[in-house]
């Protein structure tokens, strides 16, 4: 009889755990599964956000208010009917009925999605953490509930941990998708024994409950300065989080890894902060996170000198540190049980700000992607706060021994220097010398003008990636550049197609500058699709390709996959896919499923060029891959960078059956016969992709 009680808490946690794991491995399967039907871009993932951390809020508002206005036996009841009702009735999957249309707003269409086929089971699955532990206290009045919220945050950081390492490079989404409903049919059966333990709980109100057990007199009303803390703390540390994601993705591609590695860290905060409290030490992680910012703001001040993947890990540094100084903060504010759900409820709230924050507000008010910057300035006041606070309350209880604490304006002296790095190094990412900046759902643009070897050249960049530049002076101002100048792959086919002498028919996914309608000929057609009516108009207003082309010029607005897919009456004699958000990988223009596409689209002796340059992937086999599964022949491309003569260089793979481009000779030439340095074992489809297997 002794262990029964061990075995009914260990019933509560494993529900907990359940539940807190099926919360997060929800997340990126749905969204990398919408991911291609709104353009790769990162801003897929932050509205997707924005949706959980909004749904979270009402899942513990729902928590707050059950437990506080139904009876105990009641609210078990009526919360395992809801979770019945979403295993037997809610899809986890969108159909394709809710694939976008040009004219659709992204963000609204991606949260209606989401409400409407993943909404309902989230929504009770975020409201479970804090409803069972507010359960567990009325069921086990002696016990501590918070440790099951740091139980709850590791179910989280397993699934988000399994995701791109175990989940995603062995299954397809949709066997992701089954398993999870699965998943999910089991945490209906563990729900049922918790709801059935109830009937032993006393009926006894929360607050009752802890005045009989609380040792200390009258419990401290809660001031409203605190639970104000409760709500900023955590939706600073929100915002940081979607900060850093958002500033990653666009220079490496949109894809689980880089979703769930700044989430995860998050989420270890919030476990070492609640676990337990020793393992929050205000001062060392006030300077580790001090340190940590200063080092963001060198990498920024050296302006991607140090590399992506050392840059990445010193943002996420800052990222842990920032937010760990904010949950500890937080933790050391909790109240006594019987205010548990009101406190999970206002940490949901500060979130959701933070979402909100990100995923709408900044998008409107912001010509770039000053979220990060704004986050490293924050968080250096905050932890130096936190530092001051901590010092001076060592100072004050050893006033005297100058062994156990230096005198306060001595040891913060040290972070002066750090602050001035930060302020430098952070302030310059506010100075930019663009003619003009444009900002919305698929990221940023800049336009500059430049002097280099003695030529002006106007640049299109988006993030901080040069999408296509061209000569201001008039005699080069019709000469094709950067990744598709006349040495490059594109431009060395683009060459060899016109001299066939006959009119071409070429189709481009992703406008940039809209350099290739400079090799329009009159009698030509480019038709040129692009996602991201901002580059169109960019395109028109500061750029010339398309109006000193003598082809005519046809521009498509939307998804280019999609607007290919639905004009079945289009065939190409060449189809350019050169769609790169930033540096991200478009992942859903390489899949099995857009090849049969592309393969659709094109005349007979049709080509396909794929521009994959990328510093930090290998893209040649995945693309080989899919050619060779649509029995196409490819050839690869290597034009080197050339700084005096100002060529960007670029890797492009030609896809083809066109005999006679096969076997001329300027082609074969310029062909690079090196074996790829990678190889995948599984073609890429729209149920599966995997980054890890092409980094380089």
């Amino acid at each position: 009889m002794q262990r029964l009680p061990a075995l009914l808490r260990c019933c509560f946690a494993a529900a907990v755990f359940a539940s807190a794991l099926l919360l997060f491995q929800i997340q990126p399967i749905v969204s990398k599964a919408i991911l291609p039907w709104f353009g790769g871009s990162p801003a897929v993932w932050t509205t997707a956000m924005l949706f959980f951390q909004v749904v979270l809020f009402l899942g513990y508002l729902y928590a707050h208010l059950l437990s506080r206005y139904l009876p105990l036996r009641w609210q078990g009841a009526v919360h395992w009917l809801l979770v019945i009702a979403a295993a037997a009735l809610a899809p986890v999957l969108a159909d394709v009925s809710w694939k976008p249309s040009p004219e659709d707003a992204p963000a609204l269409r991606i949260l209606a999605l989401l409400a409407a086929t993943i909404g309902f089971p989230y929504f009770l699955l975020a409201a479970n953490g804090p409803l069972l532990q507010a359960w567990f206290g009325r069921r086990f009045p002696g016990a501590s509930p918070y440790r099951l919220y740091a139980l709850s945050n590791v179910g989280s950081l397993l699934a988000l941990l399994s995701y791109p390492f175990v989940i995603e490079p062995n299954f397809a989404v949709s066997t992701q998708a089954s398993q999870w409903s699965i998943g999910f049919g089991l945490f209906a059966a563990l729900l049922t024994i918790v709801v059935w333990q109830l009937r032993a709980a006393p009926e006894t109100p929360p607050e009752l409950t802890e005045t009989a057990v609380k040792t200390n007199g009258a419990a401290p009303a809660i001031s409203w300065r605190t639970r104000t803390k409760w709500l900023l703390l955590p939706a600073w540390a929100s915002f940081g989080l979607l900060a850093v994601t958002n500033h990653v993705c666009q220079d490496m591609a949109v894809v689980p890894l880089l979703w769930v590695a700044p989430l995860s860290l998050y989420l270890l905060t919030f476990i070492l902060a609640f676990d337990n409290e020793g393992w929050y030490r205000r001062e060392t992680v006030a300077w580790f996170a001090l340190a940590s910012l200063a080092g963001v703001a060198l990498v920024d001040w050296m302006s991607g000198s140090l590399g992506l993947i050392p840059a990445i890990g010193v943002y996420f540094a800052s990222l842990f540190f920032a937010c760990f100084a904010c949950h500890g903060e937080l933790v050391r504010l909790k109240p006594r049980p019987a205010h548990l759900t009101e406190f999970y409820l206002t940490i949901s709230a500060g979130g959701a700000i933070g979402g909100v924050l990100v995923s709408l507000v900044c998008p409107l008010a912001l010509t770039d992607y000053f979220e990060a910057p704004i986050f490293i300035l924050g968080s250096f006041l905050i932890a130096g706060g936190v530092l001051i606070s901590a010092a001076g309350k060592t100072f004050a209880a050893n006033p005297g021994t100058s062994q156990v604490a230096a005198p306060l304006p001595k040891r913060l002296a040290w972070a002066i220097p750090l602050l001035l790095v930060v302020v430098y190094g952070e302030l310059r990412n506010f100075s930019g010398d663009y003619l003009v900046s444009r900002r919305n759902f698929y990221g940023v643009l800049h336009v500059n003008d430049q002097l280099a070897a003695g030529q002006r050249r106007r640049m299109m960049f988006h993030g901080r990636i040069v999408h296509g530049f061209q000569f201001l002076e008039p005699q080069r101002r019709t000469e094709p550049t950067s990744y598709y100048a006349p040495e490059t792959g594109v431009g060395i086919v683009l060459r060899q197609l016109s001299s066939q002498q006959k009119p071409l028919r070429v189709g481009v996914v992703g406008l940039g500058a809209g350099t290739l309608a400079a090799y329009g000929k009159p009698g030509d057609t480019f038709r040129m699709y692009e996602i991201n009516p901002d580059v169109v108009e960019l395109a028109h207003d500061y750029f010339t390709y398309l109006k000193d082309s003598p082809a005519e010029i046809e521009i498509v607005l939307g998804d280019g996959r999609l607007s290919l897919e639905a004009e079945t009456d289009e065939r190409f004699d060449l189809l350019v896919l050169d769609a790169f958000s930033g540096d991200a990988i478009p992942t859903h223009l390489l899949t099995r499923e857009a090849f049969d596409i592309y393969r659709q689209r094109l005349a007979q002796d049709g080509v396909i060029a794929v521009h994959i340059s990328n510093i930090h992937v290998d893209l040649r086999p995945v693309v080989e891959g899919l050619a060779q599964e649509c029995d196409l022949q490819t050839l690869y491309f290597v034009a080197d960078p050339d700084v005096a003569q100002q060529k960007t260089g670029a890797h492009w793979v030609i896809a083809t059956n066109n005999q006679t481009l096969l076997a001329d000779e300027v082609v074969r030439r310029a062909t690079t016969s090196a074996p790829a340095q990678l190889a995948v074992d599984r073609l890429w489809t729209d149920d599966y992709s995997n980054l890890l297997g092409v980094l380089k």
